[in-house]
């Protein structure tokens, strides 16, 4: 039974969808089964992962509104042992059409419960907001990966976010936990940087991974090519902290499954 995570921030720009697809990618490269599930209009996960945006591509708006199942929307990436559900601009009017639906914050967890049997991971990136989308997101959910960058307003917005997904435990999905903060576009010559990943980890403790994304230019470049920076550039540094990071996913869902028993 797959394990549903959320990759989300309200805020744009802090590498939200780059360690969505990294995250998938490395995954799928120790023979997991994922899948990655694009919910942003903006649809770079779907490109980042080499799926080509055409007219006629069906896509989660598709699927939210009901044009489509999950088995017709679901593609094969090019990288195997990943799927992808990709998504366009359409659906940026998927949250007025979704206003209006009975039960609509439990539209998408309908749709995706039946296939969570088929994949170990599905990985959902959000949009840069807390609006339809993301709820819709969270109350499929059993987790969130926040992506947090290392800047003056960070904290406060994290506030914001931990104190929402307080919220939808409470009156939608019981079960979602924050699985985990990771800090991105780290800069160690900052010592701003260094200053709110200190204030982070003080606040948050074991919930911060040990892994920190370093700010590094194979990374910014890897989305042109329609790569993973894994496929990209394997050695660079953003690569490697990206290893590491599912890596730490991996052991934290072991130690989990472990105190179950």
């Amino acid at each position: 039974m797959a394990e549903i995570i959320v990759v989300a921030n309200q805020k744009g720009g802090v590498g939200k969808t780059t360690t969505s697809v990294n995250i998938a990618t490395a995954l799928a490269a120790v023979d997991r089964k994922v899948l990655l599930i694009d919910f942003d209009p903006q649809g770079n996960a779907s490109t980042g992962v080499g799926i080509i945006k055409k007219n006629k591509l069906l896509s989660t708006y598709h699927l939210l509104i009901g044009q489509c199942t999950v088995g017709e929307v679901l593609i094969k990436s090019p990288i195997p042992g990943l799927a992808v559900i990709p998504a366009g601009i359409q659906l940026v009017g998927a949250e007025i059409e979704l206003v209006n639906m009975t039960q609509r914050e439990f539209i998408f967890k309908n749709l995706i419960e039946p296939y969570r049997p088929m994949f170990d991971y599905i990985i959902i990136d959000c949009p840069p907001s807390m609006g339809l989308l993301t709820l819709n997101a969270m109350v499929a959910a059993d987790s969130v990966i926040i992506p947090l960058q290392c800047e003056y307003y960070a904290l406060e917005g994290l506030s914001y976010l931990l104190s929402s997904i307080q919220k939808i435990k409470k009156n939608f999905n019981s079960k979602l936990k924050l699985f985990g903060v990771v800090l991105t576009m780290f800069d160690r010559r900052s010592s701003l940087c260094s200053q709110v990943a200190t204030d982070v980890r003080l606040h948050l403790k074991d919930k911060v991974f040990k892994t920190v994304i370093p700010r590094n230019i194979r990374v910014s470049e890897a989305p042109s090519h329609g790569k993973p920076v894994l496929l990209y550039d394997v050695n660079c540094l953003g690569s490697q902290a990206y290893m590491e990071l599912a890596k730490e996913i991996l052991l934290k869902e072991k130690g989990k499954k472990e105190n179950a028993q």
